[in-house]
């Protein structure tokens, strides 16, 4: 225990040298590729830039698809977490501890899951998108799997969700390309390495949460 705490000190001491600049840089970062906002992020392209994923439907209900993603996989969660800092369930709507994400694993995995099932459901989804909302699904709860022992990070556990759901989609997809495959790997590095000059991470962390969320999508790829 005395050894974890000497080396999370340590962490944390040298992720305080790191310029000021680049610590605003990777706040910005962070913020902008948020684990809940990734989702949408990958769905907006499916939904509005694919050329067929959503071809059969009209702007309108495009519109509407998109924002039950924003509303299930970012807005509620966001909101129960608010929730639960005001009713002191947990210490920070940051969730740095392990015991503080323990609750908002489970609510997120609740709201994903219902994702997954409705547009599992619907008529006329493809099934890219049906394997992508599985596989953040399951990277949610592998997190939780993973947080039970040791702190994760979520941010890089969605990034590897989306590198590769990018990676399986420029290779076994008709309007694949290296260029998504190229843009996804730069974001997961720019990402990974703003959580660790924020000293949010230690690289153990980062590097299995990039595991946890590919491994995810590899999986419900095979579904």
């Amino acid at each position: 225990m005395t050894n974890t705490t000497t080396a999370g000190a340590a962490h944390h001491a040298d992720g305080a040298k790191t310029n000021p600049a680049l610590r605003v840089i990777a706040h910005i970062i962070s913020y902008l590729f948020h684990p809940l906002f990734i989702s949408a992020y990958v769905m907006a392209f499916l939904i509005f830039f694919h050329p067929y994923a959503f071809a059969g439907f009209d702007t309108r209900t495009r519109i509407f698809r998109f924002i039950n993603i924003i509303f299930c996989n970012t807005f509620l969660p966001l909101f129960a977490v608010f929730l639960m800092w005001r009713l002191k369930l947990i210490k920070s709507v940051f969730l740095r501890t392990e015991k503080d994400r323990l609750i908002p694993y489970i609510v997120a995995m609740t709201f994903y899951w219902w994702t997954w099932m409705v547009f599992k459901n619907l008529p006329d989804i493809p099934q890219l998108a049906i394997h992508f909302l599985l596989g953040a699904f399951l990277a949610i709860c592998g997190g939780w799997i993973c947080n039970i022992f040791f702190k994760i990070s979520m941010h890089a556990i969605a990034m590897g969700g989306a590198l590769m759901f990018f990676l399986l989609f420029g290779f076994y997809d008709e309007f694949g390309s290296g260029l998504y495959i190229a843009v996804a790997l730069l974001l997961t590095g720019l990402v990974c390495t703003s959580r660790l000059l924020l000293s949010a991470h230690s690289g153990f962390e980062v590097w299995v949460g990039l595991f946890v969320g590919m491994l995810a999508q590899l999986i419900a790829w095979q579904f």
